[in-house]
């Protein structure tokens, strides 16, 4: 039986800077995973990974992204979901098209995200790193909502853990080129690292919905 994952979450205003509390985002929603694990060492996060996912690819909404990290696709639904039968995998956070935003993983745990990985010669990305999923393609513009929320996450995370920096900040086809694409050449890196750039609430318009 499908689960909805429509429930009504707390709202923030657009310029309140946004906090981190026991390795969880303040006002997101939480659907925790059990796609998790230890990470080797819980005081190293220095890496910030960028991903997207839909679900039948190219589709959005439906829910079945947070049905797959957790664990309750039904594969039967669409015939594209066959492939992920008993996959099991997870980010830390997903934002959707209209900027809202869904934590699975703390941060202090080891997200399932990357795979296969390497940066600056060191392997197992996972470990360090944390996992963002954009809900989109490669190809598909991402949403100004979709910026703005993931640049005052990126500041929060880089508040909260210093070791990622701007220089730390990839796509997961950097650390993992050849194998992953995303978020592909629909993502506007200089549109983002301008609102990263700007102070919290600043650069921002557009943002829609909640947190």
């Amino acid at each position: 039986m499908s689960r909805s994952f429509r429930a009504r979450i707390p709202s923030l205003r657009q310029r309140t800077p946004l906090s981190i509390e026991s390795g969880w985002l303040r006002g997101a929603r939480r659907l925790p995973s059990e796609n998790a694990n230890e990470r080797p060492d819980p005081g190293e996060i220095s890496l910030l990974v960028i991903h997207n996912i839909s679900l039948p690819p190219g589709r959005f909404g439906g829910g079945f992204v947070e049905q797959l990290f957790l664990n309750c696709l039904d594969c039967t639904m669409h015939p594209w979901f066959e492939r992920l039968r008993g996959l099991r995998v997870s980010a830390h956070l997903l934002i959707d098209r209209r900027g809202r935003l869904t934590q699975f993983v703390p941060f202090g745990l080891r997200a399932w995200h990357a795979g296969e990985s390497s940066f600056a010669g060191r392997g197992n990305c996972n470990d360090f790193s944390v996992g963002i999923e954009l809900e989109g393609t490669d190809e598909r513009p991402y949403t100004k909502a979709q910026y703005a929320r993931l640049a005052r996450v990126t500041r929060a995370l880089m508040r909260a853990y210093p070791g990622i920096t701007p220089e730390r900040i990839v796509g997961h086809c950097d650390i993992a080129p050849g194998r992953k694409s995303d978020p592909g050449r629909a993502f506007d890196w200089a549109h983002y690292r301008a609102a990263l750039a700007a102070r919290d609430g600043a650069g921002l318009a557009g943002a829609q919905g909640e947190l």
